[in-house]
């Protein structure tokens, strides 16, 4: 089988593939601009978006940042050891990287309960139906990131394994794309306001 030589340096083939850097840039300005209406409705109801925030809870917020921020590392390690053919140290971070979003899901979901069982839904207010438009898109984002890691570590664990360092980078691309959109709502929804 002939490998492809692949030039990283070359801007149109960054680490993952053009097409996976479009997917997030598309992402990112999506987050973006949502996050400056946030602001302009924030500004417009400054008391309201300020007494909304504090009912969020920051140490959870906290929390989760330190899952995913690790779970980014572990990521990025997987990587290192996929490209020196270390396949099974590889895939003990792919493993560390899934149970960091694991415990990402986990805490996000036990905070969505605290907020529906106190009566905060979508329809409460401007700024919460931000926090759970935003959040919700978030947490879907981190369960396709699963899903990614969860067939690309299977994948290259098959005896004949077809996976490809450019595979493992998109991986790793998406999931720190996850990372950089909470490292952007985080502040904004919990501490800012």
């Amino acid at each position: 089988m002939e490998t492809l030589k692949i030039n990283y340096k070359n801007l149109y083939f960054p680490p993952g593939g053009i097409l996976m850097w479009i997917i997030i840039f598309l992402e990112l300005i999506t987050f973006g601009m949502a996050l400056v209406v946030f602001a302009m409705y924030g500004s417009e109801e400054p008391e309201i978006f300020h007494q909304s925030r504090l009912q969020l809870n920051s140490t959870f917020g906290a929390i989760n940042t330190v899952f995913l921020l690790t779970s980014g590392f572990f990521m990025a390690n997987a990587v290192v050891e996929f490209k020196a053919k270390n396949v099974k140290k590889s895939s003990f971070y792919f493993k560390l990287t899934m149970l960091g979003g694991l415990l990402f899901l986990i805490l996000k979901s036990v905070e969505y309960y605290h907020k529906i069982d106190s009566g905060i839904t979508l329809e409460t207010n401007t700024f919460f139906a931000f926090y759970w438009l935003l959040t919700g898109f978030h947490l879907i984002h981190v369960i396709m990131g699963l899903v990614i890691l969860i067939w690309t570590n299977n994948g290259m664990m098959k005896k004949n394994s077809d996976t490809e360092v450019v595979d493992v980078e998109a991986c790793a691309a998406f999931w720190h794309m996850c990372d950089l959109i909470w490292l952007l709502l985080f502040p904004v929804l919990y501490l800012i306001f």
